[in-house]
């Protein structure tokens, strides 16, 4: 009994302290220094179709197993109205690595922000490598996708289904995405205290 309590209390805080965004929800805006030394938010990129947000970080293995194809994401969408931004909300106290001169050796041709302000609270990212893909709407930025890039963190060469390419693609159509959301596989986020 007693741990049924306390495991209903642990709930009742973790929502407390979480509010996870949901898809058709409005993305809250956030100002975060890049890596570039310039300070970035979501609002700058109302020029666009979407945005790709993906909480990230620089020790997580299944952070580092992504960095190609969030590059590759990049790339390929930006130009189509889909750029990436990469959050870092990672103690660099806990885990040095994850300490800004680290996140700049990075030298990612997208923004690669320090959050030290509790941004992925606010979004509800609980893991490394986490998306949240946002489309332009009505002047803001609405929640169209929450989860993972696609089904296989580890190996990129075993991957069978895209499922951030295939919720940009339909966004960029119109339509509802196959999936509005898959669970996000990674590190735990390590937040500043």
């Amino acid at each position: 009994m007693i741990k049924q309590v306390l495991f209903t209390a642990m709930l009742l805080v973790s929502s407390i302290s979480f509010a996870q965004l949901k898809v058709g929800d409005v993305a809250p805006d956030f100002k975060l220094l890049n890596t570039n030394m310039q300070m970035v938010s979501l609002s700058d990129y109302s020029e666009y179709e979407g945005v790709v947000v993906i909480f990230t970080c620089n020790h997580c293995p299944y952070a580092k197993y992504y960095e190609d194809r969030m590059k590759a994401l990049n790339e390929k969408y930006e130009q189509k109205g889909f750029p990436v931004i990469a959050i870092n909300p990672n103690d660099s106290v806990a885990y040095k690595t994850d300490g800004f001169s680290y996140m700049v050796e990075k030298a990612y041709d997208f923004p690669y922000l320090l959050d030290n302000k509790g941004v992925y609270k606010k979004y509800g990212a609980t893991k490394t490598p986490h998306v949240f893909l946002l489309k332009q709407e009505n002047n803001g930025f609405k929640v169209a996708y929450i989860g993972a890039i696609d089904d296989s963190p580890q190996d990129e060469t075993q991957v069978e289904e895209k499922y951030l390419e295939i919720a940009i693609n339909a966004v960029k159509q119109g339509k509802k995405p196959k999936y509005s959301s898959t669970k996000a596989i990674g590190c735990s986020i390590k937040p500043f205290k």
